[in-house]
């Protein structure tokens, strides 16, 4: 699918500043995007029962990782429990709270980790419970619209001017809360797909969807592997060429290898967390659409109308979502009063059985995204497996982000390894060149929000860029 198609089906549209952007691309090397969880550790006592650790992850999704950490340890992967997932090719960090003896967790030995076991607790961690991301990003090959290269200083001006542009629209330092491209998967946007087959009951689908559907930019392997299925569903010559790094792939092959056309089962072969993703990735599509729809009507996404929702501002930038309020003609100039202020956020919907919905002009723009996504029909009950099944929540429309800096970054040194983008020349349709700049930008986001998100208004590039 073209860049613009993609954008416009994923809800992607609409700009709160105009400007071209600086172009250029992420993750060239792995060491170019860094993320360090910003959370308080679990109160320690040497007479709990799970073990503290502090991990640095190089190139690993966060998944596979607590895959192979829960069998270094011989326990389920449910006796982890970590409080987000983190980009994979990056350098993460993060707490890990591991229901297993301290010393067995010493002695894991896993590549490119690093685990560091800071003692005993009695307490769990849960998604979200931490107070934010410290990221710092190099982003490489800024160029013009037309694709020449951009030198440090423009891009430079560039970044300033629109982060400029954003206060006056917005605030300062607030931008939209878009749910990023990774969420749906920027090159093979699979996961609303599978979302929407598993709340139709169609597991067959599900499962032909996530084994074949062709993504862009993948290795020729890969493509084969999916060619074949698509044209054979043939089990065997799938398990034989499948490439390595497609593990969740190979593990529902593998189950239907023993139970053919247990669809279900083979869904379910994946990890719990990815299973909910597809769900809540087809919820997103909501979201972005109703915050595409505000953008291009000319409605606020910071100061409220009535007929909006708006819920307290928590001080990490989340939302109170259990004291929300509806915004009436009398309520109406304290809301945006406070929502000035920052106590308050305007919010859009994640739709589920028991949805909140906003009415007046908010709410045809709500409805409008919902008719746009066809999901004005759906209830949201997954009944073979109800732990997919969502009531529905709401979602920041805006999120601020803090302790922000930009400045020219080094080249990358001759001894690194470089993407295999990077190594080419860019394509039709891209927009970075290998001569462009390099500049360094430093940022921390609540926890929920996309650093891509808001690269993407410095960038302005395709998504596959990201």
């Amino acid at each position: 699918m073209p860049s613009e198609g993609l954008e416009e089906s994923l809800g992607l549209v609409g700009w709160s500043f105009a400007d071209d952007g600086v172009g250029g691309l992420l993750k060239v090397r792995v060491e170019d995007f860094r993320v360090e969880e910003v959370s308080r550790i679990p109160a320690l006592d040497p007479k709990g029962r799970f073990t503290v650790a502090r991990v640095t992850l190089t190139n690993w999704e966060t998944n596979r990782f607590l895959n192979r950490l829960s069998k270094e340890c011989g326990i389920s992967r449910n006796r982890i429990f970590a409080s987000g997932l983190k980009d994979k090719r990056a350098v993460t960090t993060q707490i890990l709270v591991i229901d297993a003896n301290s010393k067995k967790v010493e002695s894991v030995e896993v590549p490119d980790c690093e685990l560091e076991v800071l003692g005993r607790t009695h307490q769990k961690v849960g998604m979200s419970d931490h107070d934010g991301n410290r990221f710092t990003i190099t982003l490489r090959g800024c160029c013009h619209s037309d694709g020449s290269p951009m030198d440090g200083k423009e891009a430079l001006q560039r970044v300033n001017k629109i982060r400029e542009g954003l206060a006056k629209s917005l605030g300062a330092d607030v931008f939209p809360n878009w749910i990023g491209p990774q969420r749906f998967g920027a090159n093979r946007p699979v996961t609303p797909l599978v979302g929407r087959a598993v709340i139709e009951d169609d597991y067959e689908s599900a499962v032909d969807l996530y084994l074949g559907m062709e993504g862009q930019r993948a290795s020729e392997e890969t493509v084969n592997f999916r060619k074949i299925w698509r044209e054979s569903r043939d089990i065997s010559a799938c398990l034989e060429a499948i490439p390595g790094h497609l593990g969740y792939e190979r593990d529902m092959l593998r189950h239907l290898d023993g139970k053919p056309d247990d669809w279900r089962g083979s869904f379910k072969s994946l990890p719990n967390s990815l299973q909910l993703l597809m769900v809540h990735s087809l919820q997103s599509l909501a979201f972005n659409h109703t915050l595409s729809n505000r953008i291009s009507s000319g409605l606020s996404i910071i100061e409220p109308e009535i007929g909006d929702i708006v819920a307290p501002t928590k001080t990490n930038g989340r939302i109170d979502v259990s004291k929300m309020a509806s915004v009436s003609k009398s309520n109406l100039d304290r809301c945006r009063r406070n929502c000035r202020l920052g106590r308050l956020s305007v919010t859009g919907p994640l739709p589920g059985s028991e949805s909140v919905t906003a009415t007046g002009r908010p709410g045809d723009a709500e409805s409008k995204a919902l008719v746009d996504t066809k999901l004005e029909s759906v209830n949201w009950r997954v009944k073979r497996i109800p732990r997919l099944s969502t009531s529905g929540t709401r979602r920041a429309l805006s999120v601020p982000f803090i302790d922000f800096s930009v400045e020219e970054a080094s080249d990358i040194p001759d001894s690194s390894e470089r993407s295999k983008r990077w190594e080419e020349s860019p394509l039709s349709g891209d927009r970075w060149h290998p001569e462009g700049a390099s500049l360094r930008l430093s940022f921390t986001l609540p926890p929920g929000t996309y650093a891509t998100v808001l690269m993407r208004e410095f960038m302005r590039s395709p998504l596959d860029h990201y």
